[in-house]
């Protein structure tokens, strides 16, 4: 697909929408609300002569040399490699055919990626350049699941001491907690009506943003994120009505995550991204509607331009650049979001 194609896709008016979201203004590309707008970065990837071929683009992180890694589900490159002036460096990885979940470990000159792959029920531990050094498939030693194909997993995160959360988002919805040796230690979540318990736990990390670690867990199919100590006990529910969030992203005093549709209406291609403040207050929703709470509580949330289709994750660099993948949305490699000064 050719970009001229997907700005015009990404410009049709979505009668199906509740809120019906309209194309933006060219001449005023400005999304975002409060401290946290942007401008989108339209020639960003230009520099290309030609751009690998992907399915769906996934997850993405930040190298430790400063290029984007982006983890798609397309086995003829599960890995690519970006610049954040938008040069492809490298394309690469054929292992992954359900790859899902991506995240970083380890410290310069000895990085790691953890890879859940939701077709193949495991996760994998691979260098960089994507060789496989270990994996994980279903646990079976934890007595909740029967068969390999009730595993699904869609997400990862590593602690500073080498302990590993697996979020189970797509299959029985538990959340595994292994050991830095790489046994199982705990199991908690799964699904069920009470506060405990996860719909679609489809992402995870580790809120540093306070003295005490936590964990911040999505529950997709109800719109918040669920916050749980480190050893799996319960805290709070963080509500944002209409918002689908993929995982979680902390970055300074901000949680940022992509919304892949707006609320359970069935409506399609009405993503857009939620910024937090450091309280958890919504004070942001580029291609959304404006952030609004009545006596305290977080009022329903909507895509309002048709900037993104389904965007599935979010990255944020040391300049603030905003990088936005998304699943089921033509083919397309992120979309850059710069800051409006």
């Amino acid at each position: 697909m050719t970009r001229r194609t997907f700005l015009i896709q990404n410009t049709i008016l979505m009668s199906a929408l509740p809120f019906a979201a309209h194309a933006f203004d060219p001449k005023k590309p400005v999304f975002g609300h409060n401290e946290k707008r942007y401008t989108w970065d339209k020639t960003w990837l230009d520099v290309n002569k030609t751009l690998p071929g992907v399915k769906d683009c996934h997850e993405m992180v930040l190298t430790e040399n400063g290029d984007i890694l982006l983890l798609t589900n397309d086995t003829r490159n599960n890995f690519i490699r970006i610049s954040r002036d938008g040069r492809i460096r490298a394309a690469y990885g054929h292992e992954f055919p359900g790859g899902h979940g991506l995240t970083a470990g380890g410290v310069k000159g000895d990085e790691f990626l953890m890879v859940t792959d939701t077709e193949t029920h495991r996760v994998a531990k691979t260098t960089l350049d994507g060789r496989i050094i270990r994996t994980w498939d279903y646990p079976a030693e934890s007595g909740k699941y029967q068969t390999e194909a009730s595993f699904i997993p869609t997400e990862t995160v590593v602690t500073p001491d080498g302990e590993l959360y697996v979020a189970d988002g797509y299959g029985e919805q538990y959340i595994l907690h292994y050991d830095s040796e790489g046994h199982l230690k705990n199991v908690f979540g799964g699904r069920g009506p009470d506060p405990e318990h996860l719909d679609n736990a489809h992402g995870i990390c580790i809120d540093t943003r306070n003295s005490l670690p936590t964990l911040i867990i999505t529950d997709r199919n109800r719109c918040c994120f669920k916050r749980f100590s480190m050893d799996g006990r319960y805290l709070e529910t963080i509500s944002l009505p209409g918002a689908n969030v993929c995982r979680p992203v902390i970055r300074g005093d901000f949680l940022y995550a992509a919304v892949l549709t707006s609320g359970n209406t069935g409506n399609t291609n009405t993503g857009f991204v939620v910024i937090l403040d450091k309280d958890n207050k919504l004070i942001s929703a580029p291609g959304g509607s404006v952030p609004a709470y009545k006596n305290g509580v977080c009022m329903e949330s909507y895509q309002t331009v048709q900037l993104f289709r389904h965007p599935h994750d979010v990255l944020i660099d040391e300049d603030e650049n905003l990088y936005v993948c998304q699943w089921n949305s033509g083919h397309v490699l992120p979309v850059k979001l710069s800051p409006y000064v």
